[in-house]
C-alpha cells in the first residue's frame, strides 16, 4: 500500500524534457511585475534621452500648424499638411515604439521565456471551466495574487505619495512659469517618477519570480514511475539494453570469445557484418578467419573487440567478401591478400599511424568477390534492386 503511494507522489525534479515539452504548450515561466517594470524602465530612459527631442518636435509641430500663408488657402490639401505636420514627430514617436517593443521582449527574455509557441493560442476548453476558475481565485493561486496586488499597492502608493510631497509648493508653481522651462521641469519630474516606480516594480519582481519558478516546479514534478517511463521512451529500458548485451556475448562461444580477443583486426559492414581476422608472424602462413557474424553476432563481436581493444575498421564490401568465402578456422581466399595485407599493416601500427595522421589503406576489391547483403554477387544482383 505504502508502495504504490509512493509511486504516485510527484516526488522527482521535472526532467529536462519535461520542462521542454511544458515550454512548447505554453507553459512557461512568466512574471507579469517583472514585465511591467522593464517596460516602464524602459519608458524612463526615452523619457530621459528622448524627451526633449520629442517636446521640440511637437513645439515645431504646433508652429508650423498655426502658420499658414495665401498659397495655404488658395490650394488647401488638408491630408498634405497634416502628413507634412506628423512628419515632424513621427521618429521620436517611432523610437517610443521601438523601446517599448524591446522592453516587451526583454522580460521574458530574462527569465529564458521568450520564443513563439503556437500551442499557447490555442483553444482549450478546461480554462472555462467553473470549477476551475473558481479554484484559481480561492486557492493557494488566488492568495498569493492578492498578496502580491496588496504588496504593490502598499509600496507604489507609498513612493507615490513621497514624490507628491517632496516638492508640492514647486509642482505648483509651474503654473506661473512660462511653458518650456515648465515642461521641461515636469518632464524631469515624470522621468525621476517612473524610474522610483520602477525600482519598487522590481524589488515586488524580485519576490514573484522565485515564487513562480517554485510554483512551476512544483506543478511539473514528476512520480518515479513517469520519470522511468520517460527514460524507457528515450533512451530505451535499461533492463532490456542489458539483456541485449548478456544475449549477443551469449551467442558467441566459448572459443569464439576468445578467438576475438586474439585477433589482429575486425573488419565491419558496419554493423550487419563482422569478420575477425588473426596473423601471426612465422606462424599463420596466411591471414586467419577466427570468427565471423551478422546481425546480433556481429555486434557481439563489435562489442567484445572494443572491450579487448581489438582495431575495429570499416571495410563494407571486404567485410562480406571474407564472410561469404570462408568460414571460422579457414584462411581468406587467396585473391584477397593483397587487401588484406595492406589493412594488417595499418592495424598493426594503427597508434603510430594515427599519430602520423595517415588515413586507412584504400582497397580494390575484386569483381569477383563483391556480394551484397544477402550473398549475391554484385554482377549477377537484380539491376532494379
Amino acid at each position: 500500500m505504502s508502495e504504490t503511494s509512493d509511486k504516485s507522489q510527484k516526488t522527482e525534479q521535472p526532467t529536462p524534457k519535461r520542462l521542454r515539452d511544458a515550454a512548447r504548450d505554453g507553459d512557461i515561466l512568466q512574471s507579469k511585475e517583472l514585465g511591467t517594470a522593464v517596460v516602464m524602465m524602459g519608458g524612463a530612459a526615452w523619457l530621459a534621452l528622448a524627451g526633449p527631442w520629442f517636446i521640440t518636435s511637437c513645439f515645431e509641430m504646433i508652429t508650423a500648424g498655426l502658420q499658414f500663408e495665401a498659397g495655404d488657402l488658395k490650394h488647401f490639401d488638408p491630408a498634405g499638411k497634416a502628413w507634412e505636420l506628423i512628419q515632424a514627430i513621427m521618429i521620436p514617436m517611432i523610437s517610443l515604439f521601438a523601446v517599448t517593443v524591446l522592453a516587451a521582449i526583454t522580460g521574458p527574455a530574462m527569465l529564458g521565456s521568450l520564443g513563439w509557441r503556437g500551442k499557447a493560442m490555442m483553444f482549450k476548453g478546461s480554462k472555462l471551466n467553473p470549477i476551475s476558475g473558481l479554484k484559481r481565485m480561492f486557492g493557494t493561486h488566488g492568495l498569493v495574487e492578492l498578496g502580491k496586488a496588496i504588496a504593490k499597492a502598499i509600496l507604489l502608493g507609498a513612493i507615490g505619495y513621497w514624490l507628491l510631497t517632496r516638492d508640492l509648493d514647486g509642482f505648483f508653481a509651474l503654473g506661473q512659469s512660462d511653458v518650456r522651462p515648465a515642461l521641461a521641469i515636469a518632464g524631469g519630474d515624470i522621468t525621476f517618477a517612473l524610474l522610483c516606480l520602477s525600482v519598487g516594480l522590481f524589488l515586488i519582481a524580485g519576490i514573484d519570480v522565485p515564487i513562480q519558478i517554485i510554483r512551476r516546479t512544483a506543478k511539473l514534478r514528476m512520480t518515479k514511475q513517469e520519470v522511468k517511463d520517460e527514460l524507457r521512451q528515450t533512451d530505451g529500458a535499461p533492463e532490456m539494453k542489458q539483456a541485449r548485451r548478456e544475449r549477443q556475448h551469449e551467442m558467441l562461444t566459448g572459443s569464439a570469445r576468445k578467438a576475438v580477443t586474439e585477433a589482429t583486426v575486425i573488419l565491419t559492414n558496419p554493423t550487419h557484418f563482422a569478420v575477425a581476422l588473426r596473423y601471426r608472424q612465422g606462424i599463420d602462413a596466411a591471414p586467419v578467419v577466427v570468427a565471423r557474424g551478422r546481425g546480433d553476432v556481429a555486434l557481439a563481436i563489435r562489442s567484445l573487440a572494443a572491450n579487448e581493444d581489438v582495431p575495429t575498421l570499416e571495410y563494407p564490401q571486404l567485410a562480406r567478401a571474407i564472410y561469404f568465402t570462408s568460414r571460422a578456422g579457414q584462411a581468406i581466399a587467396e585473391d584477397l591478400y593483397l587487401c588484406v595485407a595492406a589493412i594488417l599493416a595499418f592495424a598493426m601500427n594503427l597508434e603510430q599511424a594515427l599519430a602520423e595522421g595517415m588515413k586507412k589503406p584504400d582497397i580494390a576489391i575484386p569483381e569477383t568477390k563483391k556480394f551484397d547483403e544477402d550473398g549475391k554477387k554484385v554482377g549477377d544482383a537484380n539491376p532494379d534492386e
